[in-house]
Parts: structure tokens; sequence; C-alpha cells
């Protein structure tokens, strides 16, 4: 479990692959550590670790010093033990700035964080990260130190002669992008293989642009630098912070994680920040991803972390997000469907299937609807609502309405080729309808069928269309009207404005959902529904049509209370084209519906 911010106690040797990855990016970790669990429990580790390590006394003197050291420094124990490191000459003490820093910052919390190098044993020096930490005893008095500094055996060999750049930030110091990366897979493999928890912060600077426009960019740098510092300051030896551009940092954790240190570390960023005799208030937005919960490779980890980062953004900025790897499933397999649905536009797997509307008193066939189906490969035959939910309020639904049209058009042709003349309904969703120039679409489609009058193409609008945006449904549907294409109202009385909707919108049918025809013989709230809305058509002077039918009694109990047209599948059920001929010949021969017209 990861100990809290700012506590004194900080009690785990430092990770492998972030110290030696700080190696490249020069950063030195300084941290407290409780000396039981690290001269007990932890001696093996001590001996063992890849990680030079020496402990000096309350005046800080060595009194012991680990293998993997000797080997770095060349140094043997005999030769450092009761002397200071100073005077080792492993470390350039003659920086002054470095040096205040580090001893301000050690009496300020027991630890601290700074730039340094260190001399290797071949007399070179090379950027390296020294972890320092005072131990006190329970009065409160200095006991001990541990001074922990990583050699490079966590990464390639050949990265000492690279250039800094290569690896780190110049700006700030801190690890780029490309190390990062290395990082985390190397973090992964260790978390794994001790089964520790692993976390991946994205961090992002709140509006920081604006502040950097502001301010200017010299006072920008300053303050991105001072950030850096203040974030290293809060975290714990084996914590690596990287600066991955601009406002961008990600915090890679080896302790796990609560929400409280977030709450704490969006609160410490709040604090004023001194720059330039100036103070800047910052806030930022974190993403976090944890380790193996989120079981992914590291690209993908640092991709997770972002895209929460993204959704605290969408949150209101200045908090926090948890990466929800099933919600993110789900994501990715709503994309899946969307792209599979995308190739079977593309591929001609769609088909339109018709369902035929007819005049009970007549029995005349006064249209038919459109329906979309899949012919999937694997699955076979899908209906909308095994697919249609996949594309909901995304530009692929307005692919499929255009799709739709065209072959219902094609089919008008077809059909007036083989003698048959009746109006499609075609099914518009609110997005479609309400893309501005869907009536000029309209227009062009209309124009590649001539010999098809526009009045043979009626388009069904979901009474919740309306509620998207009334201003811009009205546009369309007027200019759609001026074309000779007419409207009905879908599903009417499952939206909480019929009335409204009734009267202002330009519609010349009606019809009534099936969900309150199919049950309104048992179900008296389903038939007072119906009632209702068949009385409000009646006082519009719209007329109507019931979805649903499915029986002799629904035509009968429809038609007494003065609705005539009606569709549903004790009428017909869905169909392909060419099934439809055949159909109105059988359908004239259906005595028992014929003889609705008696009643």
């Amino acid at each position: 479990m990861r100990p809290p911010l700012n506590d004194s106690k900080e009690q785990s040797l430092p990770h492998p692959a972030a110290q030696a990855a700080s190696l490249l990016f020069s950063t030195a970790t300084m941290s407290v550590t409780d000396s039981s669990t690290l001269l007990a429990p932890a001696e093996s580790a001590f001996r063992y670790a890849n990680e030079a390590i020496i402990i000096t006394d309350a005046d800080n003197l060595v009194v012991d010093a680990n293998p993997a050291f000797c080997e770095l420094t060349g140094l043997s124990l005999s030769e450092v033990r009761g002397r200071s490191p100073e005077a080792f000459s492993i470390l350039p003490f003659d920086d002054s700035r470095t040096t205040r820093l580090m001893r301000e910052e050690l009496q300020l919390r027991d630890r601290s964080k700074s730039q340094i190098s260190y001399r290797s044993h071949d007399g070179q020096f090379y950027p390296g990260m020294m972890s320092i930490n005072r131990v006190r005893d329970e009065q409160g008095r200095i006991d001990h130190h541990v001074i922990v500094l990583a050699d490079l055996s966590a990464i390639p060999s050949h990265a000492r002669h690279l250039n800094r750049e290569v690896y780190f930030d110049a700006l700030t110091g801190l690890p780029n992008l490309q190390l990062l990366t290395q990082l985390i897979q190397e973090s992964i493999q260790h978390a794994e293989s001790r089964q520790l928890p692993l976390a991946i912060c994205s961090l992002d600077i709140d509006h920081f642009h604006a502040i950097n426009a502001r301010l200017g960019p010299q006072v920008g740098d300053a303050l991105l630098s001072a950030f850096a510092q203040r974030i290293s300051h809060l975290l714990f030896g084996d914590d690596v912070l990287a600066r991955i551009g601009g406002d961008e940092f990600v915090l890679l954790l080896h302790h796990g994680v609560e929400d409280s240190f977030f709450e704490k570390l969006l609160a410490s960023i709040r604090q004023p920040l001194i720059v330039e005799g100036q103070a800047i208030y910052l806030t930022a937005s974190l993403g976090v991803t944890s380790y193996p919960s989120d079981h992914a490779q590291g690209d993908v980890l640092l991709r997770h972390a972002n895209q929460a980062m993204y959704r605290a953004k969408q949150r209101g900025r200045d908090t926090y997000h948890l990466f929800d790897p099933t919600h993110d499933l789900l994501l990715q397999v709503r994309h899946e469907q969307r792209q599979r649905f995308m190739d079977a536009l593309k591929h001609g797997e769609l088909r339109l299937f018709y369902q035929p509307q007819v005049d009970m008193r007549s029995g005349q066939v006064v249209g038919v609807e459109a329906l979309i189906r899949w012919q999937h490969p694997e699955r076979g035959l899908l209906s909308p609502g095994q697919f249609l939910s996949t594309i909901d309020a995304t530009p692929l639904e307005v692919d499929l309405g255009e799709w739709v049209l065209e072959h219902a058009l094609q089919q008008l042709t077809q059909w007036q080729n083989d003698g048959i003349e009746m109006p499609i309904n075609v099914n518009i969703s609110p997005t479609h309808l309400l893309v501005s120039n869907f009536s000029q679409r309209l227009a062009e489609l209309l124009a590649r069928y001539p010999t098809v009058s526009p009045s043979l193409l009626k388009l069904e609008v979901l009474e919740s269309a309306a509620m998207h945006d009334v201003k811009a449904a009205l546009k369309n549907m007027a200019s759609c009207q001026a074309l000779g294409v007419s409207f009905a109202i879908d599903d009417f009385g499952t939206g909480f404005s019929s009335l409204t909707h009734l009267r202002q919108l330009p519609v010349s049918l009606i019809k009534i959902d099936q969900s309150f025809v199919r049950d309104m013989l048992s179900d008296q709230d389903d038939m007072a529904i119906v009632e209702s809305v068949i009385y409000m058509a009646n006082r519009f002077k719209r007329p109507m049509l019931a979805e649903g039918v499915e029986t002799l009694e629904h035509a009968k109990a429809l038609m007494a209370l003065g609705c005539e047209l009606a569709q549903g599948y004790g009428i017909a059920r869905p169909m392909p084209p060419e099934a439809v001929s055949e159909w109105l010949t059988h359908w004239t021969q259906r005595h028992e519906w014929r003889a609705l017209a008696t009643l």
C-alpha cells in the first residue's frame, strides 16, 4: 500500500527500473526509511540489490555499504567505513547550488530531490539518481541515513554514451516519452515477478496554453520547471515523473494508489507557485490506470491513462478519473461493431424488407414501410434491434439513412417497371433529419430518379426528433415538403410533448405505436392511450395508422374507435421486395379481412 503523501516514514527500497531510468535523466531522490524495516527484513535485498546502498550514522559517517556500491565506485567497504560520503569524491559537491538545495530539502522534509552526477570506478562522471533517507528514532532524533545510488543495469549498456536529449526533457530534466515507454515495460515485468501493484497517472495542467499566452513563453517555461520540481518532491524514492510534451506529465507509481493520494496531490498542485516574483495558481487533470487490473502492455497502459485524463477534463478539470478496463472493453467492442457495420454498408450486406400498410375499410393497400435487415455472412438475417443501437447518434446513422433512401427510390423505379405503384415509407433518424443539408441531399437523390414521383416517398420521423432541435426540424421538413415529399410521425404517444408536436410539425399521417396497439384488447391503460391518440388525431384532422395489428379483433376494435389504416403481423410480416407482388395477389383473396368493409 502506498504511504500517505509527505509521510515521514517511507518504508520501501527503490525500484530498480525506476532508479536506473533516473540515471539517464539526472534526478536525485531522497526519502526517510525506517531502520528496522531496512536492516532486518530487507537485509538480503541490501546485500544483493543492483543499486549501490550505503548506510551512515547520525553524523553521516559510513556504517555499511553493499557489494553493488563497491562494484560501482571501485571502493571497498574498509575504504569508506567511518568516513563521510563527501570524502569519497563520488559526488561533485563543489556545485554549491545543488548542495544547498539538497541540504535545505533534507532539513525540511528529511528527504529531497535534486540533479546529481556520480563518479564511477572508471573515473568518469555519469548522470545518476541518489536517494538519501534520514531515519529518526522514537524520540525524533536522527538515527541514521540510507543512501541509494542506482547503476545502469536496468537499461541498455550503450545508454551511457547516448546524448541526454535521447532520453530526457531538456527543460525539466525529467524522462521523455521514449524512456518512459521503456520504463513502463520494465516496471510491468517487475510488478509481475513480485506481484506488486503499479499505477500510471497522466497529468495535464489545466488551461496552460492560456496561461502561457498571458505570461509569455519565458515565464511559461519557468513555471513548467517549478511545477515539475514540486511534483518530484511529492513522489517517493522509486516513483518516476516524466514530461512527454508541453504541459503533459506522466507519473509511474510503484506502490499502488488510493484515492486519498490523488486528492492530496491535487491539493498540493493548487498551492501557488512563485515564479519570477509572482504567485501563479494552477490546477491539473489526472487520469489513472492500475496494473494488473488493467492487464495491458506499456503503450496501451499509457493510452488508457491518457483517456482517463481527458475524461477528468470533461468532468470539469481539477479532478482525477480512474480508468475502468471493463468500460473500455465495452467501448472497444462498440467501436469494432461500428467498424463491422460500416463494412456491411460498403460490401452490400444490407437489405430492405417491406411491410404492407392497408386501409381496413376498403381493403386497399396504401403503401409499404421499408425496414432494414442485415444479411450477416456468419449470423444470418439480423433484425434492426440486433444492430441499430450500435450506430445510434453517430454519423453512420446518416450514411445508413442515405443508403435506405437511395434503395427505396431504386425499388420504386423497379416496381413502376413491373406495373406496381404504391408509396414507400422510410424511417429517418433524428440525427439524419437534423443534418443541415438534409433537404439538399434528398433533392439530389430525387433528381437521380426522375420517373419516381416525390409523392411516392414518405418519411417517417420519431416524435422525439423535434425535441432535439424544433427549429432545425421544422426548417428541413418544410424544405422537403416543397419537394413533394410528405411526413408521418412514427411511434406517436411515446414522447413527452405529443400535443405540441401534433400542432407544430407538418405531418400528413400519425402512426400509433405498436406497444399500445398490441395489448389494447387486454390492457385498459393501453386502450385508453389508443383512444386518446385517435381522438387527438381526429380533432387535428390528421389521418392515423395503427402499428402492431396482429388479429382481426385488433382491426375491429380500431375501426370502432375511428382508425382505419393499419399494419402488423396479422396483415403481413416484413418481406423481401421480390415477395411483394405475390403477396398483393394473395391479399385480395383474404376474405376475412375484406369483410371488415361491412362493419
